[in-house]
């Protein structure tokens, strides 16, 4: 009789290492949030880089942006090839091949002898690498929740926000110190040593692929999402992605400069943007919450309404302690809105489909924050002030508001009640 006991225990040893909600789960929740806070170096050395690299190679200030620009193009091709090879055969490849990634990108870029050699390190090897820190991250981590999805997606997705609060002051330290192509080196090095045994933690695969490659699943894959085609509500979803971004994008990439505009200074600007990021991972925490309670179409909605009256509010209020407070609601407002489309996709898709849908639909407000940018200094360039650049995130924030509205008026039932 002690046999079977032995079994049964040793089973439910296994069970509650590797199902949703359990310690495992949490314990890979943070292992995956630390790594994706170490992975997003990528999209932010080479901004604090650039005025030094412009220096070195003797480039105009348009030029030495091209390595953002290849960085960003290729970060979003590359989370759809990681988010494919998350679905096929687990999220642990994409991880292990990220930080080596990584560690080769940066390894080659400080020895680059030109900025075209520069940019391609950046864009071919440390965009794509760092792609997996964000969308297909997000995706596997979703896998392992349930009740909780909606705070486990919002704690991962914060790791791009920590990010961008960790590494640009670091980085700049170096750069001051040993130049830039040593601390390039540096970085190299940190990614591998630290990145790889995270990544290890994350090699066991979600109960819920298994469950949905062993059963036959028909309902599900047959379904029709929110009462359209599988292909139709992505392509939604994307449309929402770039329109929500491209209207967040205009005091993220531009406060700094408006800021100098309306004679505050940059130090001021770059305190407010700050200041977003921290309130953004408030925000994005406490939307995940909002999220297990009320279900992600509905949160997108609040969500998007909120950033639009944040945006609506910095028209009027132009003094410096105005733009604070403001800038604190709009970071406050606008962070759970990324999440919420994570949300969404897993709880109206198959768990098998995760990572290439979300990847997707995160590549698109990557794409939509690249864009905004750009037409908010195109606008700024014909115009002579950002109040029309506002405008016009508050018309993109209308779009992402009416998708919002319709997605919440189509009934449908969760892809998990079809199985």
């Amino acid at each position: 009789m002690s046999a079977p006991a032995n079994d049964v225990g040793s089973q439910t040893a296994r069970a509650s290492r590797g199902t949703p909600e359990s310690p495992y789960a949490w314990r890979r929740l943070f292992a995956a949030l630390v790594l994706s806070g170490i992975g997003g170096v990528g999209m932010w050395s080479v901004i604090v880089a650039l005025p030094a690299v412009q220096a070195e190679f003797g480039v105009a200030r348009s030029a030495a942006s091209l390595p953002y620009t290849m960085t960003m193009i290729c970060f979003g091709v590359g989370s759809i090839i990681m988010g494919r090879l998350s679905d096929r055969f687990g999220i642990l490849g994409p991880a292990m091949g990220g930080a080596l990634g990584l560690g080769l990108g940066y390894a080659v870029a400080s020895q680059a002898t030109s900025l075209v050699h520069f940019a391609l390190a950046q864009g071919l090897l440390v965009g794509v690498a760092s792609s997996f820190a964000f969308g297909p991250l997000v995706a596997d981590t979703s896998l392992w929740f349930t009740r909780n999805r909606g705070k486990a997606v919002a704690v991962i997705a914060s790791g791009s926000y920590l990010a961008g609060t960790v590494w640009p002051p670091v980085v700049q330290h170096f750069i001051e110190t040993v130049g830039w192509r040593r601390t390039y080196l540096g970085i190299a090095v940190f990614c591998v040593v630290t990145m790889v045994p995270l990544a290890l933690v994350l090699r066991r695969r979600s109960p819920l692929i298994e469950t949905a490659s062993t059963s036959t699943g028909f309902g599900a894959r047959s379904s029709r999402p929110l009462g359209m085609s599988p292909g139709a509500l992505q392509v939604i979803l994307v449309v929402a992605g770039v329109s929500c971004c491209v209207a967040m994008s205009m005091p993220q990439v531009h406060i700094v400069a408006y800021c100098n505009d309306l004679g505050h200074g940059t130090a001021q600007g770059a305190k407010m943007l700050a200041l977003m990021l921290g309130f953004g991972v408030v925000s994005r925490l406490a939307s995940g919450w909002i999220c297990d309670q009320i279900g992600g179409r509905l949160t997108l909605l609040i969500g998007s309404g909120l950033q639009a009256l944040a945006l609506v509010l910095f028209l009027p209020f132009q003094s410096l302690g105005a733009l604070y407070v403001v800038s604190a609601l709009f970071g406050l407002f606008q962070g759970g809105i990324v999440p919420a489309y994570a949300v969404i996709v897993r709880e109206f898709f198959p768990p098998e489909e995760a990572g290439i849908r979300v990847s997707i639909v995160l590549m698109a407000t990557v794409f939509g924050m690249a864009l905004g940018g750009w037409i908010s200094g195109v606008i700024y360039d014909l115009t002579g002030s950002y109040q029309t650049a506002f405008l016009n995130g508050i018309l993109w924030n209308l779009l992402n508001l009416g998708i919002a509205v319709g997605l919440l008026r189509r009934p449908a039932r969760p892809i998990e009640q079809l199985l």
